[in-house]
């Protein structure tokens, strides 16, 4: 299998990083400068940190949680610390790399966690390049287990009652026991001959796993046994080459309800029924982002950083705005009347939801921000390529 290099993964890298990925004869397309703007909301960062040595510019999908009173963040190289979500105290400090010492991969440089993090059921759970899944425990960072899957771990576990789950490179969903690291099962997907670098995490409803694959599919798998109870496409790759017939599922089906949502790259956004995986309407859209929504409305930040806000009832699109195209936007999150998005050069943008319009911005990393903000009632934490945290409020 090929990787293709995903265009604007690492921030700070324009659309140069494709044309390197790809030939010489892919034009490069210009970066918004940022613009003046009318604001109407002035965020602050109210409580910053730093946390280990980043990310720096690998692909990563790091981000912090908060769960159990505490802030869970980690590092590529293997620092885990968990903060007082109050006070911003540091309550533990794990290494993450300690797991390696006598394993067979510990021939690695460092932990490559890229996965994660995910604080549920008493435990933290996190992924590395190197296939390994750990379980720390929440409440002092002991190490609760450690597993091996057979591919890169590239987004964020899954837990459901007493499984978790993790979608590997490989194309597998492997299942471990919560408690314990056992295996359980295994869901195994046909992988095109090129893909993008990155996986989707499952999403889990009513005993299902739904789940994006990397040729354009949404498969849901029953917990109890790991067989798939139905499959659909929701792009039919086409074209003249493996790079126009690429059609990954890269973000997490986003449910609501009875329906069921999700976008693939160079393909569709569709809405589809989460019962049997019919799908309802299907617009053109390409994207390798988490959608958002709040109401009425899907938010989608397409693969050029455009955005854009559709009616999840029809798929209409009611506003767009490109003032940001090609800034290596992260996926949006939306807080309270705003949509918020991170750029490459650590800008946090607050837009109104109902219109598109920036209305604010608060500048927190400049080595850039990566991963969807996390929003927990009136703070928003973002963590940044060097390794910065911060909690984001309005005043």
């Amino acid at each position: 299998m090929k990787s293709w290099c995903k265009n604007l993964l690492a921030a700070g890298l324009s659309l140069a990083v494709l044309s390197a990925c790809s030939s010489s004869d892919v034009e490069e397309e210009p970066v918004s400068e940022l613009t003046e703007i009318q604001a109407s909301v002035f965020p602050e960062i109210s409580w910053s940190t730093s946390v280990g040595d980043g990310v720096g510019d690998y692909y990563s999908r790091l981000r912090p949680a908060v769960n159990y009173g505490k802030v869970f963040v980690a590092d590529r190289y293997g620092t885990i610390e968990a903060f007082d979500e109050n006070t911003g105290e540091r309550v533990w400090e794990r290494d993450f790399s300690e797991a390696f010492r006598d394993h067979p991969l510990a021939k690695n440089k460092g932990a490559r966690l890229a996965a994660g993090v995910v604080a549920a059921r008493n435990k933290v759970f996190i992924g590395s390049e190197s296939g390994l899944l750990g379980a720390l425990n929440a409440e002092d960072g002991s190490n609760a287990w450690l597993s091996s899957t057979n591919g890169e771990l590239l987004s964020a576990p899954t837990v459901a009652e007493d499984v978790v789950v993790v979608h590997t490179s490989a194309g597998n969903l492997d299942a471990f026991d919560v408690d314990t690291g056992e295996k359980l099962w295994s869901y195994e997907m046909q992988l095109p001959n090129l893909t993008l670098r990155g996986t989707g995490s499952a999403a889990y409803e009513a005993g299902g796993f739904f789940l994006g694959s990397a040729d354009g599919k949404i498969a849901v798998v029953i917990k109890g046994n790991g067989q798939a109870a139905w499959e659909q496409a929701i792009y039919s790759p086409s074209g003249g080459n493996e790079f126009s017939r690429m059609a990954d599922v890269d973000m997490t089906p986003l449910i609501l309800g009875e329906n069921l949502y999700a976008v693939s790259y160079n393909g569709n956004l569709v809405s589809m029924e989460l019962r049997t995986g019919r799908v309802i309407w299907s617009r053109k859209y390409s994207s390798f982002n988490e959608l958002a929504s709040a109401g009425l409305s899907l938010y989608l930040v397409d693969d050029h950083s455009r955005v854009y806000a559709i009616d999840k009832r029809n798929g209409l699109e009611l506003w767009s705005n490109s003032e940001l195209a090609n800034r290596s936007l992260t996926s949006p999150a939306v807080f309270g009347n705003y949509l918020v998005v991170g750029d490459f050069e650590g800008y946090l943008h607050f837009l109104d939801k109902s219109t598109g319009a920036i209305v604010g911005r608060v500048q927190v990393d400049s080595s850039g921000l990566f991963s969807q903000p996390l929003v927990v009632g009136d703070k928003i934490y973002v963590q940044g390529r060097s390794g910065k945290v911060a909690t984001v409020t309005l005043p």
